[in-house]
């Protein structure tokens, strides 16, 4: 599976094409709609995959919905178990805290996770917004560390990490 991330908006958030064969997956259309669409344009878009409702990851959701008529899967429509779309076998884990509506895709073949504004390179989304729990965030965060260490994490804005990385030296996971 290849990963294209689009960084779009003035927050900078990373949008992520998933790529396998001539199959994608959008994940998180933040902003700019013709820059996600020139990444896409030449895949058959099987789902938009949102990992919480916050502006600055469902900026171009409509247009890319529009344009792909791609199912949109989030917090509302989903369960916490595996998942096959397409190509794609991926398992939902909710992880609030940073929202009431915060979902990570664990993608275990690939060994990969996207994790919205869970995690971000040492540190962690706020929790000051509408919705935000430090109580559900410190449960997502014990629960996250039950998975392998040397898995890659996705985040929704910055460069990309690992648990292991997260583990050691992020502190809010002591």
């Amino acid at each position: 599976m290849e990963i294209k991330t689009v960084i779009t908006g003035a927050l900078e958030e990373n949008c992520y094409i998933l790529i396998s064969g001539k199959d994608a997956i959008v994940i998180d259309p933040g902003d700019n709609f013709a820059k996600i669409k020139e990444a896409y344009q030449n895949y058959h878009v099987h789902a938009i995959m949102i990992t919480h409702r916050h502006f600055d990851h469902i900026g171009a959701l409509e247009p890319v919905q529009k344009d792909t008529n791609a199912k949109v899967l989030e917090y509302s429509n989903l369960e916490e178990k595996q998942y096959q779309i397409g190509p794609f076998s991926f398992e939902v884990i909710f992880t609030k805290g940073h929202s009431k509506d915060s979902v990570t895709y664990y993608f275990k073949e690939q060994n990969c996770m996207f994790v919205g504004d869970f995690i971000f390179q040492n540190s962690i989304g706020r929790m000051d917004l509408e919705g935000g729990s430090e109580i559900d965030m410190k449960h997502s965060i014990e629960h996250i560390k039950t998975y392998p260490s040397n898995i890659i994490l996705y985040p929704g804005h910055g460069p990309s990490t690992t648990l292991e990385q997260e583990k050691r030296y992020n502190p809010f996971f002591k």
